[in-house]
């Protein structure tokens, strides 16, 4: 089992800057890969960054590359999201989710255990 608490959304100007932290506990944090996934009204969710276990290996959606920065801490058990330059589209609720597995990428079905979301809303 793996429990993941998502924290650090909020209200943001476009062209501003948050960090989203997930903290994790349950299964050994340094063996499994985590991601980010954000999900809009109306609309389905969808993958946003991929980190792997060690942290050395990350994978973006085309849309965030050169915005967002995906990173980790295994010692403190925790990923974080550092969101640059945000635009109005990226307004969404975000979630955090574990892969224990490490086999997946985009998917979402790929992916085991969810944090409960944190929303970001991007003022234009």
């Amino acid at each position: 089992q793996v429990q993941l608490v998502e924290s650090g959304g909020g209200l943001v100007q476009a062209g501003g800057s948050l960090r989203l932290s997930c903290a994790a506990s349950g299964r050994t944090f340094s063996s499994y890969a985590m991601g980010w996934f954000r999900q809009a009204p109306g609309k389905e969710r969808e993958f946003v960054a991929r980190i792997n276990k060690s942290g050395g290996v990350t994978s973006y959606t085309h849309s965030v590359k050169g915005r967002f920065t995906i990173s980790r801490d295994n010692p403190k058990n925790t990923v974080y999201l550092q969101m640059d330059s945000l635009k109005p589209e990226d307004t969404a609720v975000y979630y955090c989710a574990a892969d224990v597995g490490n086999r997946g990428q985009t998917n979402p079905l790929d992916y085991d255990y969810w944090g409960q979301g944190t929303q970001v809303t991007v003022s234009s």
